[in-house]
């Protein structure tokens, strides 16, 4: 396994066209990664960056296989579609807690999705030839061809819009505005149990911190897309690096740490995101169970 994961990925020879049209091989360690992507061409005047055609060909790959798997559902499952369930039946059970049983059915798709989404897209840097085909600039930069899709910002942003859309849609939908309102400058103080004055009192230090979570909510825009991106190009460059340093042996324990790094931040922001939307849309269960 470990001379598979030597011959994979840290030597794994890329092709780089240069300037005069010939092409020479060199060892994947000279390549290093850029914090932006590379514009490969335009489509009707919108760039089309190498992170997009990863990430297009990750989840057209992500569909044909899940169906591949899957096929016709059996009451007996095969073993592929037991993966599949077995999947599924976990994140389900993570957040059915969070968001509570009867937000599990809206929400799950979109769970299951980004969960899947991301997972595979934080792995897709351990591939060969992810980072390492490409060519140089005129400037002697290395350029590549293909880039996780995860190690572009744009893409976590674009992930992070997606999460405050439905978080949205999922609080107006499932708790309405009063809910949400209330919950964000609402007086949460009994008025039988406290003076009077300390009660009005007790209002604008609500609305107060209403203003706050406010700024918050909003806030995640930038932690959550931040997050992941930083893990995901810290860990491309972590990668490049200690390539560079030895190219044999010693980087290999660096990519089971990029699996496990991997795996944890798909769930951390799949379960952030249940969490979000658990803290408005989780009221009456928490209600029930009282």
């Amino acid at each position: 396994m470990s001379t598979f994961l030597q011959l994979s990925f840290t030597r794994f020879i890329k092709f780089v066209p240069i300037a005069s049209g010939l092409l020479f091989v060199t060892p994947s360690a000279q390549a290093a990664i850029s914090p932006k992507a590379t514009e490969l061409t335009t489509v009707l005047g919108l760039p089309v960056t190498n992170s997009m055609v990863t990430s297009w060909g990750l989840s057209i790959l992500i569909i044909l296989i899940i169906r591949l798997m899957v096929k016709q559902p059996q009451l007996i499952p095969t073993r592929s579609q037991f993966v599949v369930e077995t999947l599924v039946e976990g994140i389900r059970n993570l957040i059915e807690p969070i968001v509570g049983k009867h937000m599990v059915k809206p929400t799950f798709p979109l769970l299951v999705g980004l969960f899947t989404f991301i997972l595979l897209h934080n792995w897709s840097g351990l591939l060969p030839g992810v980072g390492t085909v490409g060519y140089f600039d005129e400037q002697g930069h290395f350029e590549s061809y293909i880039r996780p899709g995860n190690a572009d910002l744009n893409m976590t942003l674009a992930l992070a819009i997606i999460h405050f859309v439905a978080w949205f849609y999922f609080v107006m939908r499932y708790a309405g505005p009063k809910v949400l309102i209330f919950d964000l400058f609402g007086n949460k103080a009994d008025r039988k149990e406290i003076p009077g004055a300390m009660f009005y009192l007790l209002t604008v230090i609500f609305l107060l911190v209403g203003v706050i979570e406010v700024i918050s909510i909003i806030f995640r825009n930038v932690s959550l897309p931040f997050r992941l991106y930083g893990n995901v190009f810290g860990g491309e460059n972590l990668l490049h690096s200690m390539t560079n340093l030895i190219g044999w042996v010693v980087p290999v324990p660096f990519y089971f740490l990029e699996l496990l790094i991997g795996f944890v931040q798909a769930m951390v922001f799949v379960m952030l995101v249940a969490v979000y939307i658990g803290l408005i849309c989780n009221h009456d269960s928490e209600e029930h169970a009282h």
